[in-house]
């Protein structure tokens, strides 16, 4: 493997402002060129054969398309995006009003890049409507006992009263709808669980776990291990990277 050092790093030429604009303008044309198939869909939460079936607003990673479309509409204007992203709003809203596979912490990566971003860019009230309502789902999830938002399934599941590494990039939908409705606990729900979070998951080495468990009854922290990476010891490199960035996020 060949290393880049410091100095042939820093005598590297910056990123002229042009070439930013056409990196822009293909990531948007890709946007634009798929919404044949991922405006009444979504792609599938991972691929297959190098491809991403359509599949109905379902599982994780819904929000993650609809954010790049809003983000595509911000760049460029054009209407097809807008009319796209207003029709995935909707679907959000369907989807947590019917509460259809909601069972998750992840109600942050679903409505925060869709919902929320729409309504800060177009002032969608159907965006507003489903973002608050996906937050107060969201704070039903919290454990005063660990003081902690559960991460998946069942709240009196017994095998499940944990965090993952990865709510701290769900938190702010919560910071928003205290801003947007005045209503503090929601801000206090996300601190609380950051700071619980931080206290239990970086290990003496600065590594991380992806998941740390508590005592039931009592809300003791009891021991950390993973669902993703190579074993409960090592440090999985997409959720420590979350981990960052929740951070950074929670402290601003």
């Amino acid at each position: 493997m060949s290393w880049i050092s410091a100095q042939q790093l820093s005598d590297m030429p910056e990123i002229s402002p042009e070439e930013v604009s056409q990196a822009l303008d293909l990531a948007a044309d890709l946007v634009i060129h798929n919404l044949p198939d991922f405006t009444d869909r979504f792609p599938k939460a991972y691929s297959e054969n190098g491809f991403y079936a359509a599949t109905g607003n379902v599982d994780w990673t819904t929000g993650f398309w609809t954010g790049e479309v809003w983000l595509a509409y911000e760049h460029t204007g054009k209407t097809q995006l807008l009319e796209a992203g207003n029709v995935q709003m909707e679907s959000f809203l369907e989807r947590i009003e019917k509460k259809q596979d909601v069972e998750t912490h992840d109600l942050g990566f679903l409505y925060s890049p869709s919902c929320v971003a729409g309504y800060k860019l177009t002032g969608s009230e159907t965006g507003r409507r489903a973002a608050l309502m996906a937050a107060k789902e969201l704070t039903g999830r919290y454990h005063e006992k660990g003081e902690f938002i559960q991460a998946w399934g069942p709240l009196n599941a017994p095998d499940n009263y944990r965090l993952i590494i990865d709510c701290l990039l769900n938190l702010p939908l919560l910071y928003w709808t205290s801003e947007e409705t005045g209503q503090d606990r929601y801000r206090q729900v996300a601190e609380k669980h950051i700071h619980t979070a931080l206290s239990h998951v970086i290990r003496e080495d600065f590594s991380t776990w992806h998941t740390f468990f508590f005592d039931r009854k009592t809300g003791a922290p009891d021991h950390g291990a993973t669902c993703q990476g190579y074993r409960d010891g090592s440090a999985w490199a997409r959720g420590q990277a979350w981990g960052v960035y929740g951070t950074a996020i929670g402290y601003r």
